[in-house]
């Protein structure tokens, strides 16, 4: 085969079209988890593609630690290099700078674009992990004009981390979980002062205890049942206006905002493929070893819950490949299955296809609003499957809930959609 060779494999030449065994999109946890297990099993040709310049995903611009199961906790940067590393040590071929642009006509063929022109690459199965990203200002209707100033996590984390950038002097942090932590660790990184964290819930969203979540602030103000209404100044931010849930507003002086969390899957290329598309979710519909409706084709990690931790989209990039493994030795595709659903205050759930031969660990789910010692409620045509407490006793939005899989051998395959419920 004619191209050139890099670090991270050949690339071929313009206009080529080229065939794998397995092709895997996205070089984040659950891309590089699911190439290394194909790779060392001996799945053939694994090959990667990466749209940034290197490998790893989020978490090689996550300076925090908290990452991996390597004895000790890593950073984000670490625990990427490791999951590169083990990928190609594998035997994977992993491609930075390419972008898969479209599908074939038919089966798992992907239209790709990359520093040396467009390709096609045919493939014997294909697995999608794109990811999610944080919705931008725009998308959140936040009114005003267009100032400088203006970011979401991934963007001020890769500005900091990465290239080292000036952000500003004062900033206000939009949200309060997990990630806006990390936003603040990211705001302090770059020399600027967290003026304060703004969010609509009636109190912060980490997993972390109160009692760290303070310490992280630092003594920043944390401004519940609030929001933003509206960025001002032209040219560059000069502050942003606030209104609480009494209706009374207020103006935080700052240079920088910074909008966190409120993710949704990178689902362009699922649904240019006409994948079945989970209405809560909003990505890929899977059963429970991660099967699309398209033959072939499989998905894992945030593309299709926005958004778990690495940990989780790494071990369903395992687990993906597990099934495409058996797919390439004969295993017949499985048919589309029986819906999954929810209903409010819930949000959504994961997986969210009923695969009698394919029970996961556990399902999923998400809510819209605190709930104080749920109960879920699992029925089908009426019956009541299941009723169970889920623990830790209160569910909050932007943290995982979960429910187990008991109940799975009573559903009929055969039946209408399971509605879970909660009470």
């Amino acid at each position: 085969m004619n191209g050139t060779r890099t670090r991270t494999g050949t690339i071929p030449s313009v206009g080529t079209v080229r065939r794998v065994d397995v092709l895997v999109v996205g070089a984040g946890p659950a891309g590089l988890a699911a190439a290394a297990r194909l790779a060392a099993a001996g799945a053939g040709r694994v090959e990667v593609l990466e749209r940034e310049t290197r490998p790893g995903g989020v978490p090689r611009h996550c300076a925090h630690g908290g990452f991996g199961t390597w004895g000790r906790p890593l950073t984000g940067p670490r625990y990427a290099r490791l999951l590169a590393e083990a990928a190609e040590r594998a035997g994977a071929t992993v491609r930075t700078g390419v972008s898969a642009l479209d599908w074939g006509p038919e089966g798992p063929v992907l239209h790709t674009t990359g520093p040396r022109g467009p390709e096609t690459i045919e493939a014997r199965a294909v697995i999608l992990a794109t990811g999610a990203r944080e919705r931008p200002r725009a998308a959140r209707l936040v009114p005003g004009t267009r100032p400088a100033g203006v970011w979401t996590t991934g963007e001020l984390q890769q500005a900091v981390h990465l290239f080292g950038q000036h952000i500003g002097t004062r900033a206000v942090v939009v949200g309060a979980e997990d990630v806006s932590y990390a936003a603040v660790g990211a705001v302090r990184a770059a020399g600027a002062e967290v003026v304060a964290l703004v969010t609509e819930h009636p109190r912060a969203q980490t997993s972390r205890s109160r009692a760290w979540s303070a310490r992280v602030r630092g003594g920043v103000p944390l401004l519940t049942e609030t929001t933003v209404a509206e960025l001002l100044g032209r040219g560059r931010l000069s502050g942003v206006r606030v209104r609480h849930r009494d209706g009374r507003t207020a103006e935080l002086s700052c240079d920088t905002v910074v909008f966190t969390g409120d993710f949704v899957p990178e689902h362009e290329l699922a649904r240019r493929g006409g994948l079945a598309l989970d209405p809560g979710t909003r990505g890929p519909a899977v059963g429970g070893r991660l099967h699309t409706s398209r033959p072939g084709v499989l998905a894992a990690g945030n593309v299709l819950h926005a958004a778990e931790r690495a940990g989780t989209a790494a071990r369903e990039g395992a687990l993906a490949a597990g099934a495409v493994l058996d797919f390439l030795a004969g295993t017949p595709w499985p048919d589309r299955g029986v819906p999954l659903t929810v209903e409010a205050p819930l949000r959504w759930i994961t997986p969210n296809r009923l695969d009698p031969a394919a029970r996961p660990a556990r399902y999923v789910l998400r809510t819209t609003t605190p709930l104080t010692r749920p109960v879920l409620h699992v029925h089908q045509d009426g019956r009541l499957l299941h009723r169970e407490r889920p623990t830790p006793g209160t569910a909050l939005p932007h943290r995982p809930l979960t429910l187990t899989t008991r109940w799975h051998d009573r559903a009929d395959p055969d039946g209408g959609p399971v509605r879970i419920t909660t009470g």
